[in-house]
């Protein structure tokens, strides 16, 4: 079945202002593949959403988790593997120059390398090693597309690294923006794409002063949603941003904000805007307005409680060189409040559609846990060179590639073979 995957211009609502730090995409390679970066058109054939087919070698070879082990419980224990320096990372700097660079840590100094030296251990079974070519071989024929914030760039970005061993990707974008990328992996016939939107709904910021931002709890962002119905699969993720001082906007009117200080606004929390948020997408997805029919993976959120000694803007940093054991720590606060909002808003959406028969098809990719017991996976003051004038905070939000980050894909290799089968 020929699909027509089309990636839409940004409008200026959905261009994010500035954040802990500035992106940039890189417009390098894996290989002398990578080309065309500023092609205007995209065609993919694709076979169709999840249906049965022959399973190639390299997937019916690869290992998987027995049935019924929870892939996302579990805790991180020494990556030993033949010697004491443990298993060498899948890629580094050098094998990968995809990396962004506020997540270049190696490349920017990072004086330790024990953060490598961990895998992570399910309850019950043992995580398989990613393997490139059983992951190309599951996707093979297929779209995935990744929405959300910058740290779901972050995740694609380690996904390019892992399948550079096997496949290089050409970059296909209708557009220059660097928000907004989509690139093609002729070898397989596999399209991959990244579409910005931070809070997944319309959102504008305003011009004035106060810079606050008015969230269209309502109203889907178009510029993921117009490009999104040739897909198969699409990674949805958000959490972040909803820290910020906004105005919450629904029906047409102001229904209250959060940390606004505007006279005569009600103050609404930001679990309030996530929720709404995530239930005017996941509705929209499952809808035949929008015209998607392929199955949506719901990521739970990257913690934002890895700040010490101060929060973000006032000095805090993450400055630790291993993980939490499992009994360290616990889910609490804003984590756990956002985390609970998506875990509800998930299984409501997946009970209407599942009701009402619709072809959308709906699974949870729960990370949180897994990635709240890294504090010491991200890049901290390791994302420029010391010597440069940047003004820049101690990022403890994104990961270090490669890092901790990387077991997310090893988690979506386990949740796609099933359906290679």
């Amino acid at each position: 079945m020929q699909k027509l995957l089309r990636l839409v211009h940004p409008t200026a609502a959905t261009l994010p202002a500035l954040a802990v730090v500035a992106f940039v995409f890189l417009a390098t390679s894996c290989g002398p593949a990578f080309l065309d970066a500023h092609r205007s058109a995209i065609a993919s054939r694709s076979s169709g959403s999840w249906l049965p087919r022959v399973e190639t070698s390299a997937a019916a070879a690869a290992r998987r988790v027995p049935k019924g082990c929870d892939i996302f419980r579990g805790e991180w224990v020494p990556d030993d593997g033949e010697d004491a320096a443990g298993v060498a990372p899948y890629y580094t700097n050098l094998s990968c120059p995809l990396i962004q660079e506020h997540q270049n840590c190696m490349k920017y100094g990072r004086p330790d390398r024990g953060f490598l030296r961990w895998r992570w251990r399910p309850d019950g079974c043992e995580l398989p090693r990613f393997d490139a070519a059983a992951f190309l071989d599951v996707v093979r024929n297929t779209s995935l597309a990744f929405v959300g914030d910058s740290i779901a760039r972050n995740h694609m970005q380690s996904l390019m690294c892992l399948l550079c061993k096997v496949a290089y990707p050409k970059d296909i974008s209708s557009t220059s923006h660097p928000e907004f990328r989509t690139l093609h992996y002729e070898s397989h016939n596999f399209t991959l794409a990244v579409f910005r939107s931070p809070f997944l709904v319309r959102a504008n910021q305003s011009d004035h002063g106060d810079r606050l931002w008015h969230l269209h709890l309502d109203e889907p962002d178009r510029a993921w949603v117009a490009g999104i119905a040739g897909f198969d699969r699409v990674i949805l993720s958000a959490a972040n941003w909803f820290n910020r001082p906004s105005v919450f906007h629904q029906a047409g009117r102001v229904l209250g904000c959060h940390n606004c200080q505007v006279p005569g606004v009600p103050e609404l929390s930001r679990e309030h805007s996530l929720r709404m948020a995530f239930r005017t997408v996941l509705h929209s997805l499952s809808s035949d307005a929008v015209g998607f029919n392929g199955t949506v993976i719901v990521r739970t959120l990257s913690p934002t409680s890895h700040f010490e000694g101060g929060e973000w803007n006032k000095g805090g940093d993450c400055r630790r060189t291993r993980p939490y054991a499992a009994n360290e720590t616990r889910m609490a606060g804003l984590d756990l409040d956002f985390h609970t909002v998506q875990v509800e808003e998930f299984a409501r959406a997946k009970a209407a559609a599942e009701a009402a028969g619709r072809a959308m098809r709906l699974v949870l990719m729960d990370t949180t846990t897994a990635m709240l017991l890294r504090p010491d996976g991200h890049p901290s003051r390791y994302g420029h060179w010391p010597h440069e004038k940047v003004t820049l905070y101690n990022d403890c939000v994104h990961w270090c590639l490669p890092g901790p980050i990387d077991v997310w894909n090893e988690m979506l290799l386990q949740m796609l073979l099933p359906d290679a089968m």
